[in-house]
């Protein structure tokens, strides 16, 4: 039995093709926008999660005294 030849290029990741089709359908500044929404996003759900925290934090200190 013989071994399946080795490929001499990588695969592009899931992430690497879709950044390579915006490319071609966003110009640059659209592109730039998207994943500044993007960032903006990720941020408010961080902050989020965040004051959840605090919350319950609060909610147990509170409850101890």
């Amino acid at each position: 039995m013989q071994a399946a030849p080795v490929r001499a290029t990588a695969i592009p990741s899931f992430t690497g093709a879709l950044r390579a089709v915006e490319s071609l359908l966003l110009s640059g500044g659209q592109r730039t926008a998207r994943r500044n929404a993007w960032t903006s996003v990720l941020e408010d759900r961080r902050r989020a999660k965040d004051r959840v925290e605090a919350q319950r934090f609060l909610d147990q200190a509170a409850g101890q005294s």
